[in-house]
C-alpha cells in the first residue's frame, strides 16, 4: 500500500470515536465530510512522546484550530476503552476528537502503518499530521522515524497560516 497523497480522498472505514467521553461508531467519510480536519497520528496512547508533547500541544492549542475553524482529531492504533481513558487523563477538550483504530485498519489505508514488532508493539500508527478539507487532504507532513518536529500543533498552526 502506498501513502496517501495530496489530492486524494481519505479512506472511508468504519471507525470508533471518543466524541465528548462517549464513544461512538461512525463511517471516516462521515466525520471528515463538509469540515476542515487536522488528523494527527501518535504510535500510541500513554506512550512518552505522545502522552508528554503530542498530545497535550493539541489541547493547549485547540481553541487555536478552532479559531480557524479547524477541527482537531487524534487518531491511534489502540481500542476505543484506551483512547477514551487517555483522552480522560490528558482532559482533552470537549470537541476534539480521539480516533480509536484499534486494529489498525484507518492507519494502514492511510498507508502510513509502523512495525512496531521490536519494540514490543506490534502494528502502529506513524506520527503524523495532516490537514484534508472535506475530506481530501490538502497538507501531509510525516515525522522521521524517531523525530517529532513536522507534526506538532505548533508546527500545523505554523503550515495553516501559510
Amino acid at each position: 500500500m502506498t501513502t496517501i497523497q495530496l489530492g486524494q480522498t481519505l479512506p472511508d472505514l468504519e471507525i470508533k470515536l471518543i466524541v465528548d467521553g462517549q464513544i461512538e461508531s461512525r463511517q471516516s467519510a462521515t466525520l471528515f465530510a463538509q469540515r476542515k480536519t487536522v488528523l494527527f497520528a501518535v504510535p500510541g496512547a500513554f506512550t512518552p512522546t505522545c502522552s508528554n508533547k503530542h498530545l497535550p500541544g493539541y489541547v493547549k492549542h485547540f481553541a487555536d484550530f478552532r479559531q480557524r475553524g479547524v477541527d482537531v482529531v487524534c487518531a491511534a492504533v489502540n481500542d476505543a476503552y484506551v483512547m477514551q481513558a487517555w483522552a480522560r487523563d490528558q482532559q482533552v477538550p470537549p470537541g476534539m476528537i480521539m480516533l480509536a483504530d484499534g486494529n489498525g485498519s484507518f492507519t494502514r489505508a492511510l498507508g502510513l502503518e509502523l512495525d512496531g514488532a521490536a519494540y514490543g508493539m506490534g502494528l502502529r500508527s506513524r506520527r503524523f499530521a495532516l490537514y484534508a478539507e472535506d475530506g481530501v487532504v490538502r497538507q501531509l507532513h510525516v515525522e522521521a522515524p524517531g523525530e517529532f518536529r513536522v507534526s506538532s500543533a505548533e508546527a500545523m498552526l505554523a503550515a495553516l497560516d501559510g
